[in-house]
């Protein structure tokens, strides 16, 4: 009888992520081209919509006129270079960068554009992981053609679509192909394998990991560690002492590359939230304007996701993390199930009241769960307005 032969090694994986460049900002800017190589800031309310005049033109307000409580969800890469990016409150952008234009936000425009370009995508590769309205996680293990040509047709393919740029990494898992799509941004194609990665990724500031917020990374470089090399080389007992066993087991892993993650293809979810962490830990009180127009801006795009992807949900729920790494949770059940911006913020405002403010906060996240399809909640309604019984078999 001849021996067993050893299984074959699986050949490595291929995962690539797409990174649409300044999304809200490109596609804004879709409609109005002439405002390309401009500082934009998108964030601003409906009296923010340009003014045509008499003979065509448009005349756009600056981000000098602005006054309100109102953050930046995006801006584009010559707002960015003035120091203006997302969450930052609009008066301080308007310190930075006067003249920058401020346009209002579109989100039907945005659902549009992101339906075309995953459908671009999922011609050429449909093995993909939907990560939010403007990034997909792809699976190219099993695709024939070679990784720097599959790379470039996916990003024709999405240019042709939808007239805009992507970024894409891709690499052996979603760690590396994350911080793959944004080191050449924007318009950038990156391929790492893991013999690049004392080369390309031990030199870049540990906050480049997707995982390491400001305040860990700030407690990290309170450490010494500044670089991902240099967390490569932290005694672990050193990071577990410090950030307590499972995190500090996550930093070795991710320092070294490794993320077994598999791209989920679908997935019923219990849940959509959406969630920030500050740059610096905001003050319940001197940076209440702050903290509000963030809020409604998650409450918004919270919305968003659930209507792009067709769900209404019944429990609204907020996430606060204070400066102390004290994580607190508070939910609220309506009566009927909502993908409403203006409903969302009011439940999560309720929850909110139910916290005791003591602290600084680092991070604030809105979630909406028990969800259902739209179409499921709407019969249900219909059928306890017409009063029938509903049954299980």
């Amino acid at each position: 009888m001849s021996p067993i032969s050893p299984p074959a090694p699986a050949s490595p994986r291929r995962i690539a992520h797409l990174d649409m460049d300044a999304f809200y900002a490109s596609v804004a800017l879709l409609r109005y081209p002439e405002l390309r190589g401009l500082p934009v800031v998108i964030g601003a309310g409906s009296h923010a919509e340009p003014q045509v005049q008499a003979d065509g033109t448009r005349v756009f307000a600056r981000l000098r006129d602005y006054v309100g409580r109102g953050v930046i969800t995006t801006s584009t890469y010559e707002a960015r270079a003035l120091g203006v990016f997302s969450a930052m409150g609009m008066m301080k952008a308007a310190r930075l960068a006067p003249d920058a234009i401020m346009l209002p936000v579109d989100f039907p425009s945005y659902r549009h554009y992101s339906r075309l370009f995953k459908e671009a995508v999922a011609e050429v590769a449909p093995a993909i992981e939907d990560r939010g309205i403007d990034e997909i996680y792809i699976d190219l293990t099993a695709h024939p053609d070679p990784t720097r040509e599959l790379g470039q047709r996916i990003k024709a393919a999405v240019k042709e679509a939808t007239g805009l740029c992507c970024s894409i990494g891709i690499s052996p898992n979603k760690l590396l192909s994350k911080i793959g799509s944004d080191l050449e941004k924007p318009d950038g194609l990156t391929i790492l394998s893991m013999d690049d990665l004392e080369r390309r990724i031990w030199p870049l500031s540990v906050r480049k990991i997707n995982g390491i917020g400001p305040k860990a990374g700030a407690r990290l470089v309170g450490l010494g560690i500044n670089t991902v090399a240099e967390l490569a080389q932290a005694a672990p007992a050193l990071l577990q002492k410090h950030f307590g066993l499972g995190y500090a087991r996550w930093l070795v892993e991710v320092a070294h590359g490794i993320d077994e993650r598999p791209v989920v293809t679908y997935s019923e979810p219990k849940s959509l939230s959406r969630e920030t962490t500050f740059e610096r830990d905001l003050h319940v009180v001197r940076d209440r304007a702050v903290l509000s127009g963030i809020f409604l801006d998650l409450c918004t795009r919270l919305a968003a996701d659930l209507q792009r992807k067709g769900y209404v949900g019944r429990t609204i729920g907020i996430k606060l993390r204070f400066d102390d790494f004290r994580t607190v949770t508070r939910d609220i059940t309506l009566p009927d199930a909502t993908a409403d911006a203006q409903a969302i913020h009011h439940a999560a405002g309720v929850c909110l009241k139910r916290i005791t403010l003591d602290h600084r906060i680092r991070l604030l996240g809105v979630r909406v769960g028990t969800l259902s399809h739209k179409t499921d909640a709407e019969q249900s309604t219909e059928a306890f307005k017409h009063g029938v019984q509903l049954t299980l078999c």
